[in-house]
């Protein structure tokens, strides 16, 4: 087995299969053929043997053998089938009377049935196909037929069935080759594809042909490839950038305790050293809750929590969560739809998104500003849409604004660490959906495109709305904002 490769090849054991399958097709397909063709032709003759002796029992049986012998003789002279034909008909006592056989079997010879037997015909031995039957008045009547001419068609058969058993056998040893080279090169492609990525060559792709199941595998494989390298090169971004990030406040901390260790220990000093000190670990606590946060909605969890959500009650409860802040910060703050556009999602995770467009908003329009929330069908999906008139974002700008980190120019002299447009993108891809954003002129246009949903019944329906009787509550990372 292990000669062939039966043992760990799929494509060797596949190749077989169909070789044995066919293998049995053809045999199937010989013997139907064969039956088909000298099967009939031997079941024609003893049609016809039977049906001549019948028709010379009925007619001459009653009749003088005289008449009887004047047929055969008729038959034998009249040229039909005279090559093949055998009739002979014997007295009581066994001695012949009419016909063309010289030598006939006497001896276990049954009567009324068709047999196989040697014969000598017109002084010529031959194998013939016989039928006896006693006549009425004594005697028997032998009808058959020479079977040289069909043993002849049936090697003829034989042959023909032989050359091609030896083609169909090459052909299938071809044909399993062939079979298996392409199984194993289709599938070699991909091993080698997979070698080189693990070789850390990653941005090596499987090349695709056609459109069968392997073209198709190929496909989702690259897929599956395109979404690797970009969560690796996140991971790599995120390492160099938290190496980045953390480095200035963790020396800040360091230098602020160093300065405290090596001044006047005096109370006053000291409490301000440990303040300074607890300010500059909350953030960078801040900063790895939000890295977390990215790094769960990438990884899928919270999928189990999915359910049919009011996108404009999630709209309405952040507005009036914020409306303090908009008042404060001088910025008209509105839901500019009320009709209810169904998703299914997390409430906590979709709140947050909301608020931390909601909060990038409010900080970057400006005073005077006017941000308006709405929730709309959109083709086949629905969307939350977070617009604001105020001077929008250079459009050079806008493909880099969900890049972690990353914080435009003007944004730096706000607090911040530049996460919560990567918060928001992270948590619409795990809701199946997009961040899309765009310049309203004026102002910035963000929406999170999400799939719709079926609304709930009735009973379900209206659970929210209690709910939010009682007063929105704050979701755990509704602060964050990619500021």
């Amino acid at each position: 087995m292990r000669v062939f490769g039966l043992d760990s090849s799929v494509a060797a054991r596949l190749a077989l299969a169909n070789s044995a399958l066919l293998a049995a097709s053809i045999l199937v397909i010989s013997a139907v053929f064969y039956f088909g063709t000298v099967g009939v032709l031997y079941r024609s003759i003893d049609g016809k043997i039977v049906s001549i002796s019948n028709r010379l029992i009925a007619t001459y049986g009653s009749r003088p053998v005289a008449d009887l012998i004047r047929e055969i003789d008729l038959e034998l002279t009249d040229g039909i089938d005279s090559d093949t034909e055998i009739f002979l008909v014997t007295t009581p006592s066994g001695k012949p009377v009419v016909g063309n056989l010289s030598r006939w079997p006497t001896a276990n010879l049954p009567l009324g049935v068709l047999v196989n037997r040697s014969v000598v015909r017109d002084g010529r031995p031959s194998s013939a196909r016989l039928y006896v039957r006693p006549l009425p008045r004594g005697g028997l009547l032998f009808i058959g037929r020479d079977l040289s001419e069909q043993r002849s068609i049936r090697d003829l058969v034989l042959h023909a069935l032989q050359a091609a058993g030896v083609l169909s056998a090459f052909l299938v040893v071809l044909g399993t080759w062939f079979f298996r080279h392409q199984i194993e090169r289709r599938i070699g492609g991909i091993r080698r594809t997979a070698h080189q990525i693990e070789a850390g060559n990653l941005d090596r792709r499987i090349s695709i042909s056609g459109d069968d199941e392997f073209a198709r595998l190929g496909v989702d494989i690259n897929r599956m490839l395109d979404r690797i390298e970009q969560l690796m090169s996140g991971v790599r971004h995120v390492s160099n950038a938290i190496a980045h990030d953390l480095r200035t406040p963790l020396s800040r901390v360091r230098a602020g305790l160093d300065e405290a260790l090596t001044r006047d220990m005096t109370l006053p000093h000291v409490a301000g050293a440990a303040r300074m000190a607890i300010e500059g670990i909350d953030d960078l606590i801040v900063l790895l809750n939000k890295l977390l946060q990215i790094a769960e909605a990438e990884s899928g969890m919270r999928t189990e929590s999915f359910e049919p959500l009011d996108l404009n009650g999630i709209a309405r409860d952040m507005v009036e969560l914020y409306d303090a802040a908009a008042e404060d910060a001088g910025v008209r703050l509105a839901v500019s739809s009320r009709q209810p556009v169904w998703a299914s999602g997390d409430h906590d995770l979709l709140a947050s998104a909301v608020a931390s467009l909601i909060d990038n908003a409010i900080k970057y329009a400006g005073r005077g500003a006017s941000v308006e929330l709405a929730a709309r069908s959109e083709g086949d999906g629905v969307s939350i849409v977070v617009r604001d008139d105020g001077p929008g974002v250079p459009p050079v700008e806008l493909p880099r604004l969900t890049e972690r980190f990353y914080r435009m120019d003007r944004a730096r002299s706000q607090p911040g660490n530049g996460l919560g447009l990567a918060i928001v993108s992270a948590i619409a891809v795990l809701h199946g959906g997009a961040l899309r954003l765009e310049n309203a002129e004026p102002g910035l246009r963000a929406s999170i495109l999400l799939r719709a949903a079926t609304p709930p019944r009735v009973s379900e329906a209206a659970l929210p709305a209690s709910v939010a009787a009682a007063g929105p509550a704050l979701p755990a990372s509704a602060n964050l904002s990619n500021s």
